[in-house]
């Protein structure tokens, strides 16, 4: 059985709401800006993670594994012919060249630890078990900022195969080391004394406007202004202590964060997200259900009188379809209805997620959805 959904508009005329119908909660201005200048920042590095079961790379993509292993072992005063692979001399199954990165956050300093991702870029059927060689990882300028090694953690994932047959957990190509970095150099975040920015996690001017208010009327002085819809320029006073002190008291202050109307819906697992500010023109909406049924039959045909002795009797299906559409009700949802309002309408329908999209999206085609629809 399947659900279709019909859209049938009243009334063209959208009559919007006021805004102070519209309630939003308060928020931090630390959950919804950030200092600019303060941020992380991204290393990466190519290592080899060894001790595997015969997980690892294979000849498929072993020559630049080798290679890598031909270059470790040379440091340590160890030299394999180029042809060890080929000659059989050597067979790195136990050995997978892997890809580290990791998140330098700001403030860090030399000596502490940071968590780093490994990832297989080659064909190695699983990462359980092994150990990262000490890997440099390096930033975008070239430097190294951080060495990372340590055993790999799979989360409970793993992958065995034998006998012909295989079975595997989670993704085991691709595991954690909690702590695995150590910070050779640290990243300088110098903070103004005189001035700095708060850039919005998600721009608006009403939002940006609401920031500088909040600010100056903290600080009874209009020392921060909105020089875009993502962007607040503040002046540090000169009475602060330090800029830190002063930061601290200012993403402490709470904001009321404005966002425009918008409809989230992801197709493919059904998912629909209304934004509270999101409303609708007054719809009427037809909700029905048409059913398919398809049944077989089984016929025997038996030989006519006086058939030939070739003649058998042949087993013949036979299929009916039959279609059916129950009638449907009639929903009315009246001039700016609010996202419960508009939820209950549709949940009086019966509608499922999937029947939610296909309405919602009509409802945007007549021109009553007073939203931004976006489809991921």
């Amino acid at each position: 059985m399947t659900a279709r959904a019909i859209l049938v508009l009243t009334l063209a005329l959208i009559l919007p709401l006021p805004a102070s119908s519209v309630g939003a909660a308060e928020a931090r201005i630390k959950d919804i800006a950030r200092v600019v200048g303060v941020r992380d920042n991204d290393l990466w590095g190519y290592g080899l993670v060894v001790g595997l079961d015969g997980t690892g790379d294979r000849r498929q993509s072993a020559r630049f594994t080798m290679q890598a292993l031909r270059n470790l072992l040379a440091r340590e005063g160890i030299t394999l012919p180029a042809d060890a692979l080929d000659r059989g001399a050597l067979d790195p199954k136990n050995v997978a060249a892997v890809v580290v990165t990791a998140k330098l956050p700001p403030f860090a300093t030399a000596g502490s630890r940071i968590d780093v991702v490994v990832s297989s870029i080659g064909d190695a059927r699983s990462l359980q078990g092994g150990t990262l060689l000490p890997t440099p990882l390096r930033a975008g300028d070239g430097q190294t900022y951080a060495v990372a090694s340590g055993p790999v953690s799979l989360g409970g994932g793993f992958a065995a195969q034998a006998g012909g047959s295989s079975v595997q957990k989670n993704h085991p190509t691709a595991g954690r080391i909690p702590g695995g970095a150590t910070v050779e150099r640290a990243v300088g975040t110098a903070l103004s004394l005189e001035r700095l920015s708060l850039a919005l996690l998600a721009p608006d001017y009403a939002t940006a406007v609401a920031v500088a208010r909040a600010i100056n009327t903290r600080w009874q002085a209009p020392i921060a202004v909105a020089r875009d819809a993502g962007t607040v320029d503040v002046a540090i006073p000169l009475g602060s202590a330090t800029s830190a002190a002063f930061i601290a008291e200012l993403e402490a202050l709470r904001v009321t964060p404005d966002a425009p109307a918008k409809v989230v819906i992801n197709e493919r697992t059904g998912t629909v997200v209304l934004g509270q500010n999101v409303r609708i023109g007054p719809v009427a909406v037809a909700h029905g259900n048409l059913a398919v049924r398809v049944e077989a039959r089984v016929q025997v045909s038996q030989p006519p009188p006086l058939a030939p002795r070739s003649s058998t009797t042949v087993v013949v299906p036979e299929f009916q379809v039959q279609a059916q559409e129950q009638g449907g009700q009639v929903h009315l949802v009246p001039d700016g209805a609010s996202i419960g309002d508009v939820v209950a309408a549709l949940n009086a329908l019966g509608a499922t997620p999937r029947d939610l999209i296909a309405i919602l999206q009509a409802i945007q085609r007549a021109g009553a959805l007073d939203a931004e629809l976006e489809v991921l």
